[in-house]
């Protein structure tokens, strides 16, 4: 019986999540209201209260599984016997590249929802920077060299490129940061 309740109250969870995202990646964050979500949820809003105080409360869940794309990069170290520019690649494509293509590419206020969940959640937003340092590191080595590259990959985002011209920029650079 108490399965039954916590089982119905993650379903419930799940959908205004997702109705949330949907709505702050096609609106915008600041434009995307409880009631918008309510809507989209198709459920009352007083549920919505129930289950998070908040739109803040709502945005952090999203960032953590944006933040999860940490696990390609794990996955790729870890069968590599060395880390070479070889393996930085597809650690930058799960980093960067999967998460660029679905949020910022293929969503109208995808930049603006990165904005926000950094803005609100800043935290969450830190604990991925290190993430992003630890992976880098173990294949440039350094500390200092691997936050030079990821001030290089910040700048090649800050004109919003097709996920394919940042790919492009990503190899050049991890092509002079890595010589054989």
């Amino acid at each position: 019986m108490q399965t039954k309740f916590f089982e119905r109250d993650a379903a419930r969870r799940r959908v205004i999540l997702d109705a949330a995202r949907d709505c702050i990646l096609k609106f915008g964050y600041a434009k995307s209201s409880l009631e918008d979500i309510a809507k989209q949820a198709a459920v009352s809003r007083p549920l919505i209260y129930r289950k998070f105080k908040s739109k803040e409360e709502i945005l952090a869940p999203f960032w953590r599984t944006f933040s999860k794309h940490s696990i390609g990069p794990r996955n790729t170290l870890s069968q590599s016997r060395e880390a070479d520019g070889k393996s930085l690649c597809p650690v930058y494509e799960a980093l960067l590249l999967d998460p660029w293509r679905e949020l910022i590419v293929d969503a109208p206020m995808g930049a603006e929802f990165y904005a926000a969940c950094r803005r609100v959640t800043p935290d969450i937003a830190e604990r991925r920077r290190k993430i992003q340092l630890k992976y880098t590191q173990a294949v440039l080595g350094t500390k200092e060299v691997s936050e030079v590259f990821m001030l290089a990959v910040d700048g090649f985002t800050q004109d919003l490129p097709a996920t394919k011209a940042l790919r492009r920029r990503l190899e050049v650079l991890i092509d002079r940061f890595v010589r054989d």
